[in-house]
């Protein structure tokens, strides 16, 4: 007889030991993205001090002890959603910055699009609550470092695709500019922190098409 955790069962209890096998399945996947979603949705809606386990199973329609099938513990779904949202992040960031950099229209490519993702007022708000985590947990904030490494080290190849002569110093120095005037503007184009005008954006544009050269 199993003695895996039935993930309908009331009385269901997370086996650690089964954790990576969790979610393999075609049914399975779909269930755990299904959570993450709903976990994702509690995190914008309510905040990082409201987010708790029994808060997220609420909200997706399930027990307690089904969520915990798929994530035993609150850590193992904090690391999960981190996870995915980084994940998504990187991979809208991945073509843009290994597209021809040679083009007359690459750089203005890459931060239109940048810019354009700073619309999704959802997104924007669970990278806020990401952020408020990562200050608060360590874990999250050694994912969100190594995230923002990545990203670093993506906008440095772009710079010296585009300017091969140009110093390696100078274009990791380049890209960590970029990359904090973008962020930053993350909040203060959003409903976060400011609001909006074509005067700040176009000096914002012009600021970050300097930073990637002409």
């Amino acid at each position: 007889m199993s003695t895996t955790p039935d993930p309908t069962a009331d009385d269901a209890s997370p086996d650690p030991s089964a954790a990576p096998a969790r979610g393999r399945g075609r049914k399975g996947a779909e269930r755990r993205e299904a959570l993450l979603d709903a976990a994702e949705e509690v995190l914008v809606a309510e905040g990082g001090p409201e987010w708790t386990m029994r808060a997220v199973a609420a909200a997706a329609g399930v027990r307690l002890g089904h969520l915990q099938y798929y994530f035993p513990t609150h850590a193992d779904l904090v690391a999960a959603v981190l996870e995915r949202v980084l994940r998504r992040s990187a991979e809208r960031l991945a073509p843009l910055l290994s597209a021809d950099a040679g083009a007359p229209e690459a750089t203005t490519g890459v931060v239109t699009a940048l810019l354009a993702e700073q619309e999704d007022a959802r997104l924007m708000r669970l990278f806020v609550e990401v952020w408020a985590l990562a200050a608060r947990d360590a874990t999250v904030a050694a994912a969100v470092r190594g995230f923002y490494g990545d990203y670093r080290t993506q906008v440095t190849a772009f710079l010296a695709r585009r300017h091969p002569g140009l110093p390696e110093e100078e274009r990791r120095a380049r890209a960590g500019v970029f990359i904090m005037l973008m962020e930053g503007a993350s909040l203060f184009r959003s409903d976060v922190a400011g609001e909006r005008d074509p005067a700040t954006d176009e000096t914002l544009v012009r600021t970050a098409l300097a930073l990637l050269g002409p």
